[in-house]
């Protein structure tokens, strides 16, 4: 969840993605096409995703493990980055010719179960072709809207703060369970006094912490339906982040900018990032210091308002073949041989089968491991918020105006006003 920051990822895969054909890919790898059924009785389906290189190689080896156990089920894939994968699936939704399954986030299931695009699964659980047995406690119901299964995770994350180690060993400030907010921007200051790195590369346009902010304190970013939040809140919130921008504890815009698609944390220009948690293999391999896993700041010294998120597959209700697309989204969170070939590319593997099959050796993805182990252990993972039609369109404005903010380039109190006027926009369309 599908993260996360959502951003990250998307310029992380904008900067890595490749075509099909770059890769030297089967012709199982071909793009697009129409799905159907030879004279033999052989199924073809069609399956998308959004990712870079490493990915795609991963995910075609584990389709031809798929062909091999369903030799009458051949799979035609496609993939983008981020950004690309999105703008064809909506013209692909509005032709009335989406892929029969595709990889899918949180964040789009209610704006696309609303336009009637995606299969509810529960038809092809009853039926027996799709198991939602041996998942992780809680993660698959990320994927349930209004008492329909629309999709079916691949693997869970939930957020977290990456540090620079080294910067915050030099500041002499170690992050401890439980920190208040207080502490946390204490701690920024501090490491910023101390060795002139800002603290922060810019939490404030961060949907998703904002979320768990929200959370800590009895609200949520979101309803069903709207907001959870008010003007009120959102210009707390934006002023303080502003006032630490215009001080140099946090990362001034106009430098993330310039260091994308590296990240700010990587590049020197920041001491700590709120992001996913399996997103901290990007650190190690973008930057040259040492970067670990922190715990989110709280309000009351206990709930972070943490969740798993997770990215899903889910089926286009056009498809003609839904058994052969629930066989297939059944094989690949199930396989425990997918599990070992996907590893942690799309977080913490959501299956007990795929989960136990994969033992990371690298201190990396143990560490982000380890952390998803004593998240859960504490207690305070929560059901995650519902994301009403338009969430997409909101997380992109929710960045886009908090860097304008933290630029200098609009008022708090007209950031809100923008901000809310856009996410009336957003719901309506």
């Amino acid at each position: 969840m599908g993260t996360s920051r959502n951003v990250e990822r998307r310029t992380i895969l904008k900067a890595a993605g490749a075509t099909a054909a770059t890769l030297g890919l089967a012709a199982t790898a071909g793009c697009g096409g129409d799905s159907g059924t030879s004279a033999d009785g052989t199924v073809t389906i069609r399956y998308s995703w959004w990712g870079a290189d490493e990915r795609a190689k991963k995910i075609n080896q584990t389709i031809k493990l798929f062909e091999k156990k369903y030799p009458k089920i051949k799979v035609k894939t496609d993939f983008q980055d981020y950004v690309s994968f999105w703008e064809k699936f909506q013209t692909q939704a509005s032709g009335g010719n989406p892929p029969d399954v595709f990889q899918n986030a949180v964040t789009f299931l209610r704006k696309y179960d609303k336009r009637s695009v995606l299969l509810d699964l529960k038809s092809q659980i009853d039926a027996g072709n799709l198991s939602l047995d041996n998942f992780r406690a809680g993660v698959t119901k990320v994927g349930e809207v209004d008492g329909k299964q629309l999709g079916v995770p691949v693997g869970s994350n939930t957020m977290a703060l990456v540090i620079d180690k080294k910067v915050f060993r030099k500041a002499g400030v170690e992050p401890a369970a439980g920190w208040t907010w207080d502490d946390y921007f204490k701690a920024l200051k501090t490491v910023y006094d101390k060795t002139k790195v800002p603290g922060d590369t810019g939490y404030f346009s961060i949907m998703y912490l904002y979320d768990l902010y929200l959370r800590q304190n009895g609200k949520a970013f979101y309803t069903k339906d709207g907001l959870g939040f008010d003007k009120a809140d959102l210009t707390e919130w934006w002023q303080d982040g502003y006032n630490r921008t215009k001080a140099g504890i946090i990362t001034s815009p106009k430098i993330v900018a310039q260091d994308r698609p590296k990240s700010s944390l990587s590049a020197g220009h920041g001491a700590s990032e709120f992001t996913w948690d399996n997103f901290t293999v990007r650190y190690t391999a973008e930057g040259d210091s040492e970067y670990g896993l922190a715990p989110i700041p709280t309000t009351d010294g206990k709930h972070t308002g943490q969740y798993l998120a997770s990215l899903m597959l889910s089926a286009s209700a056009r498809t003609q073949h839904p058994k052969e697309v629930a066989q297939f989204i059944d094989f690949m969170v199930h396989d425990p041989e997918v599990g070992k070939i996907m590893g942690y590319d799309r977080g913490i593997l959501a299956s007990t089968e795929q989960y136990d099959a994969f033992k990371p050796t690298d201190t990396v993805n143990k560490e982000i491991a380890q952390y998803e182990a004593d998240t859960a252990k504490a207690g305070v993972l929560g059901t995650i918020t519902p994301h009403p039609s338009g969430a997409d369109t909101i997380e992109a404005s929710f960045l886009r105006i908090g860097g304008d903010l933290g630029l200098g380039k609009v008022k708090v109190a007209d950031a809100v006003k923008q901000f809310f006027d856009e996410s009336q926009a957003a719901f309506q369309a």
